[in-house]
């Protein structure tokens, strides 16, 4: 079973910045998973959406075969051409009841890349809702970034409580998603996610991917192959997992994740908007 996109899939895409819903895997799969991830959770009483960052992927062994898979490969080809980096990952998970948020933002604007060609997988482990938070776009903002204001609010699930003011919300849509559902969005694009206001979890994880022509401008990082070749070199790369909760891994997302909160992004406005 082929999983590419069509031209009218990859036409909309480029033209809109976003394609939902996409299948993964099957919700009885996507419920296995969530399983998996909540059992470390109750193992070792962290909580997977704060203490995995950015290299989350490559902490369970799952998670890795999930990004490496053809549902999500296949179909980053078919956006990003054969050769495709996952620059970063995360478990984006809103309690019950929460006052937890995600302000509208842009995700290139704090990631250091030229040219601006990552685009966003999220996958859902739970269903995503109107109810619980699910993520929403404003289709055509991909074009161009804006400048965010840091305002660490601490109900603000981003690092920094980045902020794009002053958005007409009146085009904005929903990307509700099933378990084992993904959406795509380019980095680019506006987007956030209110509060949870249901009785359960809702969990999803978020794969960065780019091309693997695409620069550091913010030095020498290290990255996944997700897919193809390396035929440039601007990139380090990670090691592949051995097991679930690999040591190396851990020492290494703990690592990365300082460097990026330590990372002071030039005026936004300022960075180049060059797309893929």
């Amino acid at each position: 079973m082929s999983h590419r996109l069509t031209q009218d899939q990859i036409d909309f895409f480029e033209r809109e910045g976003y394609l939902t819903p996409v299948r993964a895997i099957a919700p009885e799969q996507a419920a296995v998973l969530r399983e998996k991830l909540e059992s470390f959770e109750r193992e070792t009483g962290l909580n997977a959406g704060q203490d995995l960052q950015l290299k989350a992927h490559a902490y369970f062994q799952w998670a890795y075969q999930l990004a490496k898979s053809p549902a999500i490969v296949e179909v980053a080809q078919s956006l990003l051409g054969p050769d495709v980096f996952c620059f970063a990952s995360r478990f984006w998970i809103k309690e019950p009841r929460d006052q937890k948020h995600v302000s509208w933002h842009q995700d290139m604007a704090y990631f250091g890349m030229d040219p601006q060609a990552m685009i966003t997988f999220w996958i859902a482990l739970t269903p995503a809702t109107r109810a619980n938070g699910a993520m929403r776009f404003i289709p055509g903002t991909h074009r161009a970034l804006r400048t965010h204001a840091e305002t660490y609010d601490p109900n603000n699930l981003l690092t920094r409580g980045q902020s794009v003011r002053d958005v007409d919300e009146s085009q904005a849509l929903t990307a509700e998603l099933q378990a084992g559902e993904f959406s795509i969005h380019h980095g680019n694009l506006l987007h956030n996610s209110p509060v949870n206001d249901t009785d359960d979890r809702r969990i999803g994880l978020a794969l960065m991917l780019f091309p693997t022509h695409v620069k550091s401008t913010l030095g020498r990082r290290s990255v996944s192959l997700l897919c193809g070749e390396d035929r440039y070199g601007h990139w380090d790369h990670d090691p592949a997992p051995t097991r679930d909760r690999d040591p190396v891994i851990w020492e290494l997302m703990q690592q990365d994740f300082n460097a990026y909160t330590k990372t002071r992004i030039v005026q936004v406005a300022e960075a180049g908007n060059s797309q893929a």
